[in-house]
């Protein structure tokens, strides 16, 4: 049996990067709303700048590359899936609808004869 080890490094800067990003993205919520008296010119550059800041830093630390060469390979995955035509599309959402038509009258069905089985027949209540 093949063993796999996994290891998860984590630098000091990384995890300091990672605490500047998060604080980076705190303090740009933060200032837009206390310069909300100077108005939304001024609030939407804040909060802009300092998630941007956020997000810089972020990508520069170990897991913000991680991420990134995740949504790289994802991306990559994406274009190799063969996507049905729009004519397939449109049939087998006919079909969906159809099959949750036909179940629900039968359960409506289903619900019906047990609820006149049992109050009607067996426990004799009327409504």
């Amino acid at each position: 049996m093949a063993t796999t080890q996994i290891e998860t490094v984590s630098t000091s800067a990384d995890k300091a990067k990672l605490a500047a990003s998060i604080l980076l993205a705190v303090g740009a919520i933060v200032a837009f709303y206390l310069l909300a008296r100077q108005g939304s010119l001024a609030q939407w550059a804040a909060l802009l700048v300092g998630l941007a800041a956020a997000v810089a830093i972020f990508a520069s630390s170990e897991n913000g590359r991680q991420l990134l060469a995740f949504g790289r390979d994802s991306w990559r995955e994406v274009k190799k899936v063969v996507w049905p035509a729009r004519k397939e599309a449109m049939q087998m959402t006919a079909y969906v609808f159809a099959f949750v038509a036909i179940m629900s009258i039968f359960l409506w069905t289903t619900d019906k004869t047990l609820e006149w089985v049992f109050f009607d027949l067996i426990l004799g209540w009327r409504k």
